[in-house]
């Protein structure tokens, strides 16, 4: 099927193919992506915007000993597929397949482990400083997007790299985007480059014609004295010239012959250098190039329509933006604020309708959080929607710059729990942990779509910190639950009346601990089934009754055992020295890989009938 790819054996093949079969080979790997993309999902756009980049890099530099960093990491599908991972795609992303990101245990050619961005020039500096004290030879090649570069620690990085003159060769994959459109200063200022791409040009044919003098020669050289020279002229305020990094472009990111004549350049050069490569999303695919948004991380579609091969119905996100449109339409105090994720977290309805209260910061967490403090300290009402695993990110800013000052700010965190195919990175099985321990804290856990809109409601018009936590993905249709009754702080639900067992779930664990409790009714054990709305502050009064009743307890929560729901109930027994037992379900201490999520609650126990089980062993 494939003329080159077929007969593709190892990266060694690259630098023996000549300029066009390289694009012929390029064209074939954009259409293995759309194939098996097409059937297994995945993150497409941003790979097929970077294939002749990838083989530009693997023409120039020997990957079997220099080092190459992929930033975010979800655009290494090419570079998996020039590694010997090709005949494994029909497994990528799945539950003992090959990952959608770069991981050491995999291949030795992924050299660090990524799934967050603007974290490659940090590990790349690390890995050339090392190299240097070694007294060893290596290129290190760090690959990171314009969206990455809007992130606090890659500035950090690029600032310290400039500083010591450490030799790195960045790679600035520009593409105008991160996951949304990318916005901020950084974006502009790249546009403003981008939209001039005579100037390397322009450079070499001044510099050509000066030396062609003495006099020439003589201005040549005390311009290039001069700090950023010709470039300060063409290009103002040459940011990277400025913090001491070379920099090289803008190139066309499509163009295999100008790449590595640019890349066997750098390679040349002693110190750090930038190349500002431009691409293009979804490169070759026309749905994805009209529609990078959508064609980012996406599942299953049919190749030929662009069309998703099933509807995704009524999600918690939509759940969400509904709701806080409804309520901003009431309360002009409301903003809504988002780090480069306004599609993710069903932000985009609000966006339209309130452009002036909606704020996207670009991959910026710990930004958007003390930006959120800021905006209640001035009596607004901030509202961050955020992934459970991004605001991992911010953990300093909710402690010490909202929680320490009580500032009513609500974090609304998306894809809690089990996310699936993204792995270990993305799983958001820590909020409940990191979280808790923090005074001033309150959070709460929808058992459904409805009590997500009861609780946005609710926590509106409180005056201090409050993390609503919500799964990915739909409800359960297999139960159905009643309207949530009166939210009162720390007050918890019970869904079902029993005898010796209580099951304390929380969030979406709730509707696998109501078909558990199903199953064991018909073996004639009534179980009494509490939904945790908060998990911070815990019911101690129905822990209490429930105690003194002699109640076995079983907590479920879609968290790490340690310091979560169960934890918590533990903690609170034990403290007034009641003997109940109790049996925590939830996830090990350990890193939860990729793979479909039903798949992942059995193997840890947490689907309905390892509750079951579980329960009638603990029984």
């Amino acid at each position: 099927m494939y003329k080159i790819l077929d007969k593709y054996d190892s990266t060694n093949d690259i630098k023996n193919m000549d300029i066009k079969t390289l694009n012929h080979f390029s064209d074939e790997i954009r259409q293995f992506l759309i194939d098996k993309v097409s059937k297994t999902g995945g993150h497409l756009a941003s790979n097929l915007g970077v294939v002749e980049l990838t083989l530009s890099l693997y023409k120039v530099f020997d990957f079997s000993k220099d080092k190459l960093i992929w930033d975010v990491g979800h655009q290494s599908y090419v570079h998996k597929i020039l590694t010997g991972r090709k005949d494994k795609f029909d497994s990528l992303r799945e539950y003992g397949g090959i990952s959608g990101f770069p991981k050491r245990n995999e291949s030795p050619y992924d050299i660090f482990d990524t799934g967050h961005s603007s974290t490659s020039l940090s590990a790349a500096a690390g890995i050339a400083r090392a190299r240097d004290l070694s007294h060893e030879k290596y290129d290190v090649v760090a690959v990171i997007g314009d969206g990455a570069l809007s992130g606090g620690m890659a500035l950090e990085a690029l600032n310290d790299i400039g500083d010591r003159k450490t030799k790195v060769i960045v790679i600035l994959n520009d593409n105008q985007m991160s996951i949304a459109k990318n916005v901020g200063s950084i974006s502009k200022y790249l546009s403003k480059i981008r939209i001039d791409p005579k100037y390397n040009k322009f450079k070499e044919e001044v510099n050509f014609k000066l030396r062609k003098t003495n006099i020439g020669s003589e201005v040549a050289d005390s311009l290039k004295k001069i700090k950023g020279g010709i470039k300060k002229i063409v290009v103002p305020g040459m940011f990277f010239e400025d913090i001491g990094i070379k920099y090289l472009g803008p190139i066309d990111g499509h163009n295999i012959e100008e790449l590595t004549d640019v890349v066997t350049k750098a390679k040349e050069f002693n110190e750090p250098v930038i190349i500002h490569v431009i691409t293009r999303k979804g490169k070759g695919y026309n749905y994805a190039e009209k529609n990078p948004n959508k064609f980012h991380g996406i599942g299953p579609f049919d190749c030929e329509s662009g069309e998703l091969c099933s509807s995704s119905g009524y999600t918690y996100s939509k759940a969400f933006g509904e709701t806080l449109v409804n309520i901003a339409e009431k309360n002009d105090k409301v903003v809504a604020i988002t780090a480069a994720m306004p599609d993710g977290t069903g932000l985009c309805e609000f966006s339209k309708r309130f452009p002036k209260r909606f704020f996207d910061v670009g991959i910026a967490e710990q930004h958007a959080a003390t930006m959120a403090a800021g905006f209640a300290v001035a009596g607004y009402k901030p509202v961050f929607a955020v992934y459970s695993t991004f605001l991992q990110r911010a953990y300093d800013q909710v402690l010490h710059d909202i929680c320490i000052q009580k500032l009513p700010v609500v974090f609304a965190i998306d894809r809690a729990g089990i996310v699936g195919a993204d792995g270990e990175t993305h799983q958001g099985i820590f909020d409940l942990s990191y979280l808790s321990h923090i005074p001033n804290m309150t959070i709460l856990a929808p058992k459904c779509t409805n009590d997500l809109k009861a609780m946005l409601n609710w926590s509106i018009t409180q005056n201090y910190p409050i993390a609503i936590r919500y799964p990915r993905g739909t409800d359960s249709q297999e139960v159905q639950f009643s309207s949530l009754p009166e939210l009162v702080k720390g007050k918890w639900e019970i869904i079902a009346k029993g005898s010796e067992i209580a099951i304390i779930a929380a969030g979406k664990m709730v509707q696998h601990a109501v078909l558990a409790e199903r199953k064991l009714e018909k073996m004639g054990i009534k179980c009494t089934v509490v939904s945790a709305d908060f998990v911070k502050p815990i019911d101690t009064v129905l822990l209490d009754s429930l105690a003194r009743e002699n109640y076995k307890f079983v907590t479920v929560e879609d968290n790490v055992l340690h310091g979560g729901l169960g934890s918590s109930v533990l903690e609170y027994l034990n403290s007034k020295n009641y003997k109940n037992d109790v049996l925590r379900l939830g996830f090990k201490d350990e890193f939860v890989t990729q793979g479909k999520p039903d798949i992942l609650y059995k193997l840890y126990g947490l689907d309905v009938d390892s509750i079951f089980n579980k329960i009638l062993t603990f029984m």
